[in-house]
C-alpha cells in the first residue's frame, strides 16, 4: 500500500512539474524572439488558413472539435500545412492539456511518464490530455503499441502527425483506433493572405515595421514556398529584418529582396498568360524536332516556375500519339505510365519521370500518319454529305428494318 501511495505521489509531482515546464515553454514560444511563423500560429479555427475540405462548417472534423467529441486522430500532410497548429487549436478549444513529443527524439520511458501523468491528470482534475506526436512514423511497432491501451480507454487523446501515408507507416492497430485526415498544401492566394496578415499584425507580426511590399514580391514568396506556410513567413521575416530602411524609415520589399529571402530567383512565367502558352509550345516543338537538350530546358523552366506537372504530363501523352504514333507504338504506353507515375509520387520527384518521358519522345521516330488521316476524314465529313453505312458493314445481329 505504501508503495502504491508513493507511486501516485511521484506521478502527481511529475505531472505538476511537467505542466509548469510546458507552460514556460509556451510563454517562451510566444515571446518576440520566436520566429514569425511561430508567433503567427492561428489561435482559433477562424484564424486557421486552408483545409476547408475538413474544417469548413459542417465538416466532420469541425463538428467533432466544436462538440468536444474528437477521437484520436492522425494528420498527414506536407510540411507547413498546419498539422501542429491544428493540434494546438484543438487543445485550446477543448480545454485539454497539450503535450508534444517527437517521434524522432522520444523513447519508451518518456512515453510511459507522459501516459502516467495524463492518467493522473484525468483522475485528479478531470482535464483531458492531448498527446501530440510529431513525425509519428518514426516510432517503431513497440513504441506505438504502448499507446494502444490508453488511446482505446480514453485516458488520452492522440494526435499524430506525419508527412507520410499513415496507412503504410503507422501501426495498423493504431490507425484503426484513429480518424485519419489529410491536410493539403496551402495555395498561392492563401499564402499571400498570410503574408498580408503578418505585415498588419502589430502584436505578433511585423505590423510595427513600415513595409512596402511589392505585388510581384508577395507572389514570388507565395509561389516558391510550395504550400508551406512556415517557409513563406520565415522568408518574409528575414527579408524585412535584413533590408535597410530608407530615409523615411520605410522598408521596400522588392522582388529582388524576395528572391534573396527564399534563395530562388523569379522566372518570367505567367501560368494564365502568354508565357504559359509560349513555353509549352517551345517544349512541344523541340520534342518534335528531336532537340532533347532544348526540350529539357523548357521542361526545367516550366517546373521551376511552378507549372502544373499534370498539365505537362498530359501534353506528353498527346504528343506520343499525335507526333510519334505508329512510328513507335511503345511511346503512348510510356506516356500513360508517366502520367500515372507523376500522380503517384507528386513533386518534386515527379520531375524525374517527366524528364524520362521527354527524353524518350525526343529520341523516338516521328509519324503523324494516324493524326493526319483522322484530320482528312474529319474535313471530308464537314465538307461533304455524310455517307450511309454500306450494307456489308452493318451489324447483322439484328433484322434489317425494311422501312429504315
Amino acid at each position: 500500500m505504501a508503495t502504491t501511495r508513493c507511486t501516485i505521489l511521484e506521478v502527481s509531482v511529475f505531472s505538476l512539474v511537467q505542466d509548469l515546464f510546458e507552460e514556460q515553454e509556451d510563454v517562451e514560444a510566444a515571446d518576440s524572439v520566436a520566429p514569425l511563423a511561430t508567433r503567427m500560429r492561428p489561435r482559433s479555427l477562424e484564424e486557421f488558413m486552408g483545409q476547408e475540405h475538413i474544417l469548413a462548417p459542417g465538416k466532420l472534423l469541425r463538428r467533432a472539435i466544436e462538440a468536444d467529441r474528437l477521437p484520436s486522430v492522425i494528420f498527414s500532410g506536407p510540411p507547413g500545412s498546419g498539422k501542429t497548429t491544428l493540434a494546438r487549436v484543438i487543445a485550446e478549444m477543448t480545454h485539454a492539456k497539450f503535450i508534444r513529443i517527437s517521434g524522432v527524439e522520444s523513447n519508451v520511458a518518456e512515453m510511459r511518464r507522459v501516459i502516467a501523468a495524463a492518467t493522473n491528470r484525468l483522475r485528479t482534475s478531470g482535464q483531458r490530455t492531448i498527446l501530440f506526436i510529431d513525425e509519428i512514423h518514426h516510432f517503431n511497432k513497440a513504441q506505438q503499441d504502448i499507446l494502444l491501451p490508453d488511446v482505446e480507454s480514453g485516458n488520452l487523446r492522440l494526435i499524430g502527425a506525419t508527412t507520410y501515408n499513415p496507412f503504410f507507416y503507422v501501426n495498423s492497430a493504431l490507425v484503426s483506433r484513429s480518424q485519419v485526415f489529410r491536410l493539403e498544401p496551402l495555395n498561392v492566394k492563401q499564402l499571400e493572405q498570410l503574408v498580408d496578415r503578418a505585415l498588419a499584425d502589430k502584436e505578433r507580426g511585423l505590423g510595427n515595421y513600415d513595409v512596402k511590399l511589392d505585388k510581384d514580391a508577395r507572389r514570388h514568396l507565395a509561389k516558391l514556398s510550395d504550400g508551406d506556410a512556415r517557409k513563406c513567413l520565415n522568408a518574409l521575416e528575414i527579408g524585412v529584418l535584413t533590408t535597410p530602411a530608407d530615409a523615411r524609415g520605410a522598408i521596400h520589399f522588392t522582388l529582388t529582396v524576395a528572391e534573396e529571402s527564399i534563395q530562388q530567383k523569379a522566372v518570367v512565367y505567367d501560368r494564365a498568360g502568354d508565357a504559359h502558352y509560349d513555353t509549352i509550345s517551345a517544349f512541344i516543338k523541340t520534342m518534335r524536332a528531336s532537340d532533347e537538350k532544348g526540350a529539357m530546358y523548357w521542361l526545367a523552366k516550366m517546373l521551376h516556375a511552378g507549372e502544373d506537372f499534370r498539365f505537362i504530363a498530359r501534353r506528353i501523352v498527346i504528343f506520343a500519339s499525335e507526333d510519334i504514333g505508329l512510328a513507335d507504338p511503345e511511346a503512348l504506353p510510356l506516356a500513360i505510365a508517366t502520367q500515372h507515375a507523376v500522380e503517384f509520387v507528386g513533386m518534386p520527384e515527379a520531375r524525374i519521370p517527366l524528364a524520362h518521358a521527354t527524353a524518350y519522345m525526343c529520341r523516338a521516330p516521328k509519324s503523324r500518319e494516324a493524326y493526319d488521316a483522322l484530320n482528312a476524314a474529319t474535313e471530308k465529313i464537314e465538307a461533304e454529305q455524310t455517307e450511309r453505312v454500306p450494307e456489308r458493314l452493318k451489324n447483322k445481329h439484328f433484322p434489317v428494318n425494311p422501312e429504315g
